[in-house]
């Protein structure tokens, strides 16, 4: 008698506190796999990812990030997927991730701000306390990151164009560090519209493509980091 293996994937999917889908009545435990009846349909019916971290940050629906394993029937769409078979498989720390990865995007368009403003300390000021915040989370940083927060919004809405661009990446990088409330959706949020006026800042669509690229892998070496850093 042979026995088939089911290639198993993986993806990336975020639940509430109580492991919980926001949509549907799935129970998850993590290292269970969950199986869902009928015929798949995105939005509709099955066990919802993304195929990519950075796509999963489109879909915030709660502030624990895990990746996932999947198998069987899938149907997949632009940025998510639904599968007849998933699981939770190792959770991923939000705020150590993606405040790293809001700080990547902020750096990764300064240029444009330097370039229009270069006297100008704000942006910087909160690139810096956002990282200081990472690396010692004490109340002291928070308010700090905090404050500089405000100070690069500030220099945002008196800009235009790309130097905008590095200004709001660098305000929202600030702010998913001192941000307490639903740490996961600030955090997550904060590192989308980095990562969004990272890529808007390119003036072609080829430097835009490039920059996606650039996010998915940096965000999938900060995920790498940090996890084998916690083993």
């Amino acid at each position: 008698m042979k026995t088939s293996k089911q290639k198993v994937s993986v993806g990336y999917k975020f639940v509430t506190a109580d492991l919980k889908s926001r949509n549907g009545d799935v129970q998850w435990k993590v290292g269970e796999w969950q199986t869902c009846k009928g015929k798949l349909e995105l939005c509709e019916n099955g066990l919802h990812a993304a195929p990519t971290p950075l796509d999963s940050l489109q879909y915030v629906y709660g502030d624990r990030w895990f990746t996932v394993a999947f198998r069987g029937e899938v149907v997949y769409g632009d940025d998510k997927f639904a599968a007849r078979e998933m699981m939770l498989a190792e959770e991923l720390p939000v705020k150590e991730i993606l405040v790293q990865f809001a700080v990547a995007c902020a750096k990764r368009c300064y240029k444009n701000w330097t370039a229009k403003f270069p006297g100008d300390l704000r942006v910087w000021n909160a690139i810096v306390a956002a990282e200081a915040y990472v690396k010692n989370p004490t109340e002291e940083n928070r308010s700090a990151a905090r404050n500089a927060a405000k100070s690069a919004a500030s220099a945002a809405w008196n800009a235009a164009s790309a130097a905008w661009s590095a200004a709001s990446a660098a305000w929202s990088a600030a702010s998913a560090a001192w941000s307490a409330a639903s740490a996961a959706w600030n955090a997550a949020s904060a590192a989308w519209n980095a990562a969004w006026n990272a890529a808007w800042s390119a003036e072609w669509n080829a430097a835009r493509n490039a920059e996606c690229k650039w996010q998915q892998k940096t965000l999938k070496k900060l995920i790498r980091k940090t996890t084998l850093k916690e083993a």
